[in-house]
């Protein structure tokens, strides 16, 4: 059942069609593509619900993972919360599209992401702390969602997020998006700080978060970035 993607618009991809079956979830009962990326070496995961190839803008996310916030409920970061709130959405729509990519810790892998929080610990923010170790803010790869794109044949995005550099990334990548549609979720006590610093440092816009002082004592924000 495997077959190699045609790269077309991502000659750089070198992407997989594996399988696709069937997710009930608590929501609706959506569509999972599963795709081999021969470049890291990883699985990305695309969840589809209705017909997403007619051509007209899907309701999507692209989603990188996250597993202290989407597996382990972590209220470090909004992740998780934004993941279930996108799944509802589509649900609620009948129709959309998420891609679930394995790029944790924006792109520094979840060992690194947890040296990251160590640095956290002793106060430094969710940038900081990933260039302490060495690395870019940000080391994702959009360009993989291309070739996933053209297997489902979905033209452009509306898409679900809080950051206006991700569309831009994306449409820089040739990843039409014709609307961006916020996705607020899970502010709490234990993420303000890393929520202000995506709001002064990364550009994400998030109403009454970017100006809020960052409490005294507050836990130290997550080293993921989802958005």
């Amino acid at each position: 059942m495997s077959s190699p993607i045609q790269p077309g618009a991502a000659p750089e991809e070198k992407l997989e069609f594996v399988s696709s079956c069937k997710l009930p979830m608590p929501w609706a009962t959506f569509e999972l593509h599963a795709f081999y990326d021969e470049v890291s070496g990883k699985e990305h995961l695309a969840l589809t619900l209705g017909d997403v190839g007619n051509g007209e803008p899907v309701l999507g996310r692209v989603h990188s993972e996250c597993l202290t916030g989407d597996g382990l409920f972590s209220q470090r970061c909004d992740c998780g919360a934004q993941l279930e709130a996108a799944l509802k959405k589509i649900a609620k729509e009948g129709r959309g599209v998420l891609f679930y990519l394995r790029q944790e810790g924006r792109g520094i892998g979840l060992l690194n992401k947890i040296r990251a929080y160590h640095l956290q610990d002793q106060g430094a923010d969710t940038v900081e702390a990933n260039e302490r170790l060495g690395f870019p803010a940000d080391m994702r790869r959009y360009t993989i969602v291309l070739p996933m794109l053209a297997h489902l044949r979905i033209t452009s995005l509306r898409l679900m997020t809080n950051n206006p550099r991700k569309v831009k990334a994306l449409e820089d990548n040739g990843i039409p998006v014709a609307e961006r549609i916020p996705l607020i979720a899970n502010h709490n006590p234990f993420n303000i700080g890393y929520l202000g610093t995506k709001a002064r440092k990364l550009g994400h816009l998030l109403p009454g978060v970017g100006k809020v002082a960052e409490p005294a004592g507050k836990l130290p924000p997550d080293a993921h970035d989802n958005e």
